[in-house]
C-alpha cells in the first residue's frame, strides 16, 4: 500500500474535486441507501477502513451516523481528524491496514466501506487477507460497499491519458489530469498531476502509485470466500455515484 503517497498527498487531496465541500454531502447522499437498505432509517455504526482525508467518513457522520475511520496513511489520518474537528463531527480515527483491522477494537458494525478505488493497490494476496479482515468487523448480515473504477472494461481500453479537468478557483485556472503508464496487463504506475494558476505563477503537483486491474468476477469470488454473499455490482448509471459500486453481506464462511 502506497502510504507514502498519501502522507504527502494528504493536504492536497481535496484539490482533485470540483468542490470538495460539496462532494463531501453528495457522496454521502448517494452511498446512504447501500449502507441503510434494511435498517428502518436507524442510526448505523460504520467503519470507513480507507478513509483517506474523510471525503466519505465527513459526511456519513454528519447525517447521525457512528463512524470509525482508519487508513494505512499518518498523513491522510492526520487531516481527517482535523477536518473532523471543524466540522464538530465525533469521529473516532486510527492508523491501520485494511488487510488487518485487528488493531481497531471495535467489531460489529453494520457496515464497512472502502470508497474511491482503494482495493486496486493490493495484489490478489492482500485482497484475501483484507476481505477477511473486512469480515471479521462486520456484523451477521452486515454489509460491505466499496467504489472501484470499471477495469473490466479498461483493461481492455488500456488508457495512457484520464483528463484533463479543467477547474477554477475563484477566477484562477486548476488543471487535474493522470498518466497511466501499463507494466503489463493488470499493473500499471498511476502519475496524478495538479497544475494550479497561483498568483503569477503555475505551481504544479506531482505523485505517482501503483494499482492493479481489479476485475469484478475476481473480487466477488474473494469476498464469497471470505463469507459475504448477494454481492452485486452497479454500473455508475445504475447508482449515480462516479464509479461502479459493489455491495456484498457477510453471513460468514
Amino acid at each position: 500500500m502506497p502510504d507514502s503517497f498519501y502522507d504527502y498527498f494528504a493536504e492536497y487531496q481535496h484539490l482533485i474535486f470540483r468542490d470538495w465541500e460539496w462532494s463531501i454531502d453528495w457522496q454521502a447522499s448517494v452511498l446512504i441507501p447501500f449502507l441503510e437498505d434494511g435498517s428502518a432509517g436507524r442510526k448505523l455504526r460504520i467503519l470507513d477502513c480507507a478513509c483517506g482525508i474523510g471525503t466519505q467518513a465527513l459526511g456519513l457522520a454528519a447525517r447521525g451516523h457512528e463512524v470509525v475511520g482508519t487508513d494505512l496513511s499518518g498523513g491522510a489520518v492526520a487531516r481527517a481528524q482535523r477536518e473532523a474537528a471543524l466540522r464538530g463531527l465525533p469521529i473516532r480515527f486510527h492508523v491501520a491496514d485494511m488487510r488487518d483491522l485487528s488493531t481497531i477494537a471495535d467489531s460489529g458494525f453494520d457496515a464497512v466501506i472502502a470508497a474511491d478505488n482503494p482495493l486496486p493497490h493490493l495484489d490478489e494476496a492482500g485482497l484475501r487477507e483484507a476481505a477477511r479482515s473486512i469480515a471479521a468487523k462486520l456484523r451477521q448480515g452486515g454489509v460491505f460497499v466499496t467504489t472501484i473504477r470499471d477495469y473490466d472494461a479498461l483493461v481492455v481500453e488500456r488508457p495512457s491519458v484520464i483528463g484533463p479537468a479543467f477547474l477554477d478557483d475563484d477566477g484562477r485556472r486548476r488543471i487535474v489530469h493522470q498518466v497511466w503508464d501499463w507494466i503489463d496487463d493488470r499493473w500499471y504506475t498511476f502519475h496524478l498531476y495538479i497544475t494550479r494558476e497561483m498568483n503569477g505563477y503555475w505551481d504544479s503537483i506531482h505523485r505517482a502509485g501503483t494499482y492493479r486491474a481489479l476485475l469484478r468476477e475476481e473480487l466477488s469470488q474473494i469476498l464469497r470466500e471470505a463469507g459475504f454473499s448477494e454481492v452485486r455490482w452497479l454500473t455508475a448509471e445504475e447508482s449515480g455515484f462516479y464509479q461502479p459500486v459493489m455491495v456484498a453481506r457477510y453471513f460468514g464462511s
